[in-house]
């Protein structure tokens, strides 16, 4: 991914806590009602960016994950 698709992530993931936090401590249900709609259109628009993002890579499935090699 590049920049532009991991700052959505992230932010849409920082306000989807703070979003339940909120809820947590009782805040006044028209501030999480519109949080929650907010945090909706960006979890779309998240998802959208993360999926056109024109990321390319030389790994394969038989590279595994890169901190845990698989010795033959």
């Amino acid at each position: 991914m590049r920049n532009t698709a991991i700052v959505w992530v992230m932010t849409t993931t920082a306000v989807l806590v703070m979003l339940a936090i909120m809820g947590a401590m009782n805040f006044p249900f028209n501030w999480v009602f519109y949080l929650t709609v907010i945090g909706q259109i960006m979890v779309i628009y998240m998802v959208y960016k993360v999926l056109t993002d024109n990321y390319t890579t030389e790994k394969t499935f038989e590279d595994f994950y890169e901190d845990h090699p698989i010795d033959p």
